[in-house]
């Protein structure tokens, strides 16, 4: 087996009883590891498309562009307020520059050390001349100091002013915070709303080859990384950048041998974190394939879970949890350990730099050495010599240049798990929907007077064909059931009306128009459909009949109850139609739930009504009432009924026998069991089955 389908197989199945066949997973998921179902759920790469490295293409300058013009559709909304907030942030961000600036001179040289203030300084703590340093050219020689009151006095009004900015800023940087929050989080609901309609949108023949887990992990997690896309790539970056810049201009000015040492510090820096950009991409999608398929066994064990109760499982699904539980983690802990691995790393040689430049600094404040410009540089650095003062703001500036440049460093580790979960949020919206509507299209045929399948092939997997030489025609008024052993086609057949799915080749006509010559939604319009799962909401009786109807009148939900044979035990609830069911319909019996669902399907009142199986948990009387209402209703529609129950299909106008995909026998119940032919074997073997023979 190739490397690299043994990865996604170890991944997706447990390695030691896979069985590839033709390059697909032949273990359905929960399966035993018997190869019972040998279709293709999952294609590599197509189908899962980033799953592995080689499915990405590596970050380079160009493909974060591109990246960030896909982000654009989702940003556009709130571009006004990012550019409000950008705004705030940057005048915020000045205004707490220049007072770092004053706060630290003041701090360090003034109350820490009693030199005399800058003339600034004095006018903003509101005190008189005899606080000011007279000649700023004689601080290198001789220092003007401050008394001890004095000193007290400018702590007090400092203290003062430190309290009032506080008050003013924190409320205003809070907000600012809250605001940026806000705004990305909106950002992320454009995502997610868009990747939502895609999947909606993308054809069955997909969803049925991928995991619902997957989806949903990409649409609720992978797609929360947009939320950090301008921070952790623009907006951190750039600022870690001017900081350090900003740094190493002030520590110029102080001396620029120290900044020198700090630009060569970065130097292994950089090297580390290209070293380690693979394995960091490599574990972060690792990470994130590891809970997508969590969250796929988590999504099966909770819809099995009344099955896997029936049969005593919960052992054998709780260890199947566990493992891949326990395979989530430690691709989540090798992930968090290899950027903690190199963050330690460069912060190591940061450290290393600054206990070398602080012993150093320390040597030349002893000696009172003066500042590389001397007096000259008093005026942006405060210092004309090196002091306390002076020691303690070069350290801040030498820890602002190194520790941005470890801060950079992690951001880019960081990155790697971004953007891994932004081309995989991508893949799902980039995927190209099969069904689409045409550039002009026809309106729905109206008058409804037949439907129509011409020659029709098909196929999920073209090796293995579903459907062959399909000729069938149902006409308006007529009833036509659809009958043949399991995997025959005969859901396949009516989602082709749906157009869930498009013939391979072939048409498939309303009247004499070809389906792909109508919009979507206009089919979906016209044709209803009851499913054999019987799919129930928290809400109403009502509110659940007319779901799928546009606003409905509670005269034609109570109308399309009686076509149903429901309308009698609704009345019987609590609350009549007006009774809440609880979730999924817990509170009903089978075959009111299945009522229920075919009452949804009638209230459409659309042309043409596709039934599966449709009184499969009916009783004989409940199932004849049911049939006997539906000819009545259906005088000028089309039905198809989806099922194997005799006492259904005898009702039928037309009987339509499919034997591996193909209709090989058509007529009515009387005829076809006297043509004693494939239809003749089926209804005996129902009928031996029924009699327990």
């Amino acid at each position: 087996m190739p490397a690299r389908a043994w990865r996604i197989c170890q991944t997706y199945s447990d390695a030691e009883v896979c069985d590839r066949v033709g390059g697909y997973c032949a273990i359905h998921l929960g399966c035993s590891g018997r190869a019972h179902d040998r279709r293709p759920y999952f294609r590599i790469p197509s189908m899962t498309g980033t799953e592995t490295l080689a499915d990405l293409p590596p970050i380079r300058a160009r493909r974060i562009l591109q990246l960030a013009l896909k982000c654009w559709p989702f940003i556009r909304p709130m571009f006004k307020h990012l550019l409000l907030l950008l705004g705030s942030a940057a005048l915020v961000s000045l205004a707490l520059l220049a007072l770092g600036l004053l706060g630290t001179d003041l701090f360090n040289n003034k109350i820490l050390v009693g030199d005399k203030l800058q003339p600034l300084q004095a006018q903003l703590l509101f005190v008189d001349e005899s606080f000011v340093l007279g000649d700023i050219a004689d601080n290198v020689n001789e220092r003007e100091v401050l008394t001890e009151s004095q000193r007290k006095t400018v702590r007090t009004r400092a203290m003062i002013w430190a309290a009032g900015l506080l008050v003013v800023f924190a409320p205003l940087v809070g907000g600012l915070v809250y605001y940026n929050i806000w705004i990305w989080q909106m950002i992320n609901q454009n995502l997610r709303v868009a990747m939502i309609a895609k999947a909606e949108h993308l054809s069955l023949k997909y969803h049925s080859q991928s995991r619902v887990g997957d989806a949903i992990f990409r649409i609720y997690q992978d797609s929360a990384t947009i939320t950090s896309l301008v921070q952790e790539t623009f907006v951190g970056p750039a600022a870690a950048l001017y900081n350090i810049v900003l740094a190493l201009a002030f520590l110029c000015f102080f001396e620029p041998r120290i900044a020198l040492a700090a630009v060569f510090a970065m130097v292994p820096m950089i090297l580390a974190a290209a070293w380690a950009t693979r394995l960091l991409r490599e574990r972060a999608l690792a990470n994130r394939v590891a809970f997508s398929n969590l969250t796929s066994r988590l999504q099966e064990i909770m819809i099995a879970l009344r099955v896997v109760k029936a049969n005593k499982g919960e052992g054998r699904v709780l260890r199947r949890f566990d493992k891949d539980s326990h395979r989530a983690l430690d691709a989540a802990f090798s992930l968090r350990m290899t950027i903690a691995v190199l963050e330690v790393a460069v912060t190591s040689i940061a450290a290393l730099v600054t206990i070398g430049a602080e012993y150093v600094i320390v040597y030349w404040v002893l000696g009172e050495r003066e500042t590389f410009l001397g007096a000259a540089a008093v005026t942006v650095i405060g210092f004309a010599v090196w002091n306390l003062g002076a020691f303690e703001d070069a350290r801040e500036r030498l820890g602002g240049a190194l520790f941005g440049a470890t801060g950079l460093v992690g951001a880019w580790a960081r990155l790697q798990d971004l953007f891994i979960g932004l081309e995989r949020a991508f893949y799902l919206l980039d995927l190209e929907a099969d069904i689409v509507d045409p550039d002009n299209p026809a309106p729905f045929p109206e008058p409804l007077e037949s439907v129509t399948w011409q020659n029709v092939h098909f196929a999920y997997d073209s090796a293995q064909p579903v459907l062959r030489r399909v000729d069938l025609v149902a006409r308006s008024g007529t009833i036509t059931a659809i009958v043949g052993g399991s995997g025959a086609g005969k859901s396949t057949l009516v989602s082709l009306l749906l157009r869930l799915y498009d013939p391979d080749r072939g048409r498939v006509l309303i009247n004499r128009t070809d389906l792909r010559r109508l919009r979507v939604d206009d089919i979906r319009e016209g044709v209803a459909i009851a499913l054999q799962r019987n799919v129930l909401f928290a809400g109403t009786v009502a509110d659940n009949i007319g779901y799928a109807a546009r606003r409905p009148k509670r005269a034609d939900i109570e109308a399309a109850a009686r076509v149903a044979s429901a309308d009698g035990f609704i009345r019987e609830l609590a609350n009549g139609y007006d009774t809440e069911l609880g979730e999924r319909g817990g509170k009903l019996s089978s075959g009111q739930r299945q009522r229920l669902s075919l009452a949804r399907a009638i209230v459409r009142n659309t042309p043409i009504l596709i039934l599966d199986e449709p009184t499969a948990a009916l009783d004989a009387e409940t199932e004849l009432e049911v049939m006997r209402n539906l000819r009545g209703w259906a005088r000028n529609k089309v039905v198809f009924l989806i099922t194997h129950r005799i006492s259904t299909i005898r009702n039928a106008d037309q009987i339509v026998f499919l034997e591996q995909g193909r209709p090989v026998e058509v007529g009515d119940h009387e005829s076809l069991l006297l043509a004693d032919g494939r239809y003749r074997s089926f209804v005996d073997a129902a009928v031996g089955e029924t009699a327990g023979v």
